[in-house]
């Protein structure tokens, strides 16, 4: 079958699958424009319309309907087949997907990403970044990274071992003029850059100190949905931010913030790489395991395997 022709297989099930263009385009990685094309193509060629589409939603039509239930089972089979085939490469290429927190990202990216890229440079990795848990195969990832105690049950997990703790940080000027809150009630005489969550809620800061835990719901001029704005807004003294420790330690080492509240800030649970298991896994995805457990400060794990 010509790569054309699955392309626009693949794109007619994804839109089915997810009954808005926009968001097949975005789990296909590509622009809404091509994968409309691509669907039309489809359509042109078969001589028969597979979606009524309007302004406000997608859904397939009775043609549209019996061809995905025909064909789906088919390109499924052909997928497996190629994924068979990478199986045997010797040098590890093709695309690998991850989705992540963007504040497991970031952990992730410079000592785990870039340096894998390096040493194989025929894998292209496609990253995603969410606030919310995702089921990664039914979104066609390859990989997650969470924490350990939001992995999935029936996921095989890799332990990356990074220490991971959220800090409060302020300028050294914004604490001269408002003072230094000494515990977690003192934030209420402060400005704290409030940041809201995927589901709309506005994130209360927890505190733990010997056995006694607080969530906190500040109050400041600002509430933001991404944590490099928060950075931002907290460097030009604005309030304190909540922050990831991995994000502003090299503004903490320069001196440009300083911690406080340090001893109410627990210590987080570390990250996991996780994956469904796999009978026939690409050479780049096993490269990339591979170099996760060769590289993560928790090393080899029990029970961990591509199989």
């Amino acid at each position: 079958m010509a790569q054309s022709s699955l392309t626009e297989l693949d794109a007619v099930l994804m839109v089915a699958r997810r009954g808005k263009f926009r968001t097949a385009a975005l789990e296909l990685g590509v622009s809404t424009t091509a994968l409309s094309n691509a669907v039309g193509k489809l359509e042109r060629t078969l001589g028969v319309r597979l979606f009524n589409r309007t302004t406000r939603s997608v859904s397939l039509t009775a043609a549209g309907q019996r061809f995905v239930a025909q064909v789906a089972p088919a390109v499924r089979d052909i997928h497996e087949a190629m994924e068979v085939a990478r199986s045997q490469q010797a040098t590890p290429s093709g695309t690998l997907r991850i989705n992540a927190f963007p504040t497991a990202a970031r952990e992730i990216f410079s000592w785990l990403v870039l340096p894998f890229l390096r040493e194989h440079p025929r894998v292209h990795i496609d990253i995603v970044t969410e606030g919310r848990l995702v089921d990664i195969v039914a979104r066609g990832f390859d990989l997650g990274v969470r924490s350990a105690d939001l992995v999935p049950v029936d996921m095989i997990a890799l332990p990356l071992g990074v220490a991971r703790r959220n800090v409060v940080v302020g300028t050294p000027s914004y604490l001269k003029a408002h003072g230094t809150p000494m515990i977690p009630r003192d934030l209420a005489g402060h400005s704290c850059l409030r940041v809201r969550l995927p589901d709309g809620a506005i994130y209360r800061w927890p505190f733990e100190k010997g056995g006694q835990s607080v969530h906190i719901d500040v109050e400041g001029a600002i509430t933001l949905d991404e944590a490099s704005l928060a950075r931002s807004a907290a460097l030009a003294s604005v309030g304190l931010a909540l922050a990831m420790e991995s994000d502003v330690r090299d503004d903490i080492e320069a001196g440009h913030l300083v911690r406080v509240l340090e001893d109410w800030t627990p210590t987080l649970s570390p990250l996991s790489l996780y994956y469904p298991s796999r009978r026939n896994p690409t050479a780049a995805f096993k490269a990339f395991i591979d170099f996760a457990r060769r590289h993560s400060a928790g090393g080899e794990a029990p029970g961990l395997s591509t199989d």
